[in-house]
């Protein structure tokens, strides 16, 4: 019983990260190791559970069904195991993370030192990009994502939502004055390419919507990007009030149409279903339910 709970381990590894490989990395395994659990399984059951392939391996309808099984058991296993570790022993092991980069011109890079340093038994990997990362093929245990989830194999927890804020330059709007959301679309906008052009407006008094469509003046993939392109009076962007705070105060920035808002974007921890649930992720998480809510918290 015992070797076949283990192979049922290997199993649902393999089936998530899609190579003996990869799932031979994660285990502290050899891949021949680890072949040969599945191979075993395969044996006894007289199934083939996978499709071999040069590229990815794909799971066989005997596979599929029997995943779901080992899956639920290696979660079960994890889920005690954290919970017990998580009591008293001290938190150790490697997080591989990967945040916007807009963050590091906040205060959430000394948020992450604050944990390092109560946590010396942690190695922490950062990659801070605005490009989407795909968790399993880069590595990655854990994700900060901004805006709506698309990925339905992955676990999530909502942590707070980002406020963001219409801006411009004080020049540029001094030349193109605009009163009404319907006057957006003719004004120059430093677009986030990974969001759809176009402003979604609400009314202070929540009782009127706009959505206003537009052709971007300029692209980029990077929020501190556009926060510069504005600062420098090529047009207007919507941009996450937390790294404009400071040029508002200083009249570097001014808001457009102040009777209306942006919609705040939801902010989530997400990481792999397939990802060990221990005292290290699940510590992890609740520090950042605390600091990235009061991180994006009005002033």
């Amino acid at each position: 019983m015992l070797d076949q709970l283990r192979a049922l381990a290997v199993f649902a590894k393999v089936a998530d990260l899609g190579s003996f490989r990869a799932a031979a990395r994660a285990l502290g395994l050899s891949p021949s190791v680890v072949s040969h659990h599945v191979r075993e399984l395969e044996a006894r059951l007289a199934l083939p559970l996978v499709h071999r392939s040069t590229r990815r391996l794909a799971l066989t309808p005997d596979g599929e069904v029997l995943v779901a099984a080992a899956r639920e058991m290696a979660d079960a296993a994890e889920r005690g195991l954290g919970a017990v570790t998580g009591r008293g022993a001290t938190v150790a092991g490697t997080l591989r993370v990967t945040a916007p980069a807009f963050l590091t011109t906040t205060r959430f890079p000394r948020d992450l030192a604050e944990f390092a340093r109560a946590h010396p038994r942690v190695r922490l990997t950062l990659a801070f990009t605005d490009a989407p990362r795909d968790l399993l093929r880069d590595g990655l245990d854990l994700a900060l994502r901004l805006g709506r989830l698309t990925e339905s194999t992955h676990t999530a927890r909502k942590l707070t939502e980002m406020r963001r804020v219409l801006v411009a330059s004080p020049r540029y709007r001094a030349a193109h004055p605009v009163t009404a959301p319907a006057g957006l679309a003719a004004l120059d906008v430093v677009h986030l390419s990974s969001r759809p052009a176009e402003f979604v407006l609400t009314s202070r008094d929540r009782r009127h919507t706009a959505t206003v469509a537009y052709a971007p003046r300029v692209a980029a993939d990077s929020a501190e990007a556009m926060r510069e392109l504005v600062l420098a009076d090529v047009g207007v962007a919507t941009l996450p009030e937390v790294t404009v705070r400071a040029d508002l105060a200083r009249g570097r920035l001014v808001e457009l149409l102040p009777g209306w808002h942006a919609a705040a974007v939801p902010v989530y921890a997400v990481w792999p279903h397939s990802a060990q649930r221990t005292a290290l992720t699940t510590r992890f998480v609740e520090f950042l339910a605390e600091r990235v809510a009061a991180l994006f918290a009005p002033p």
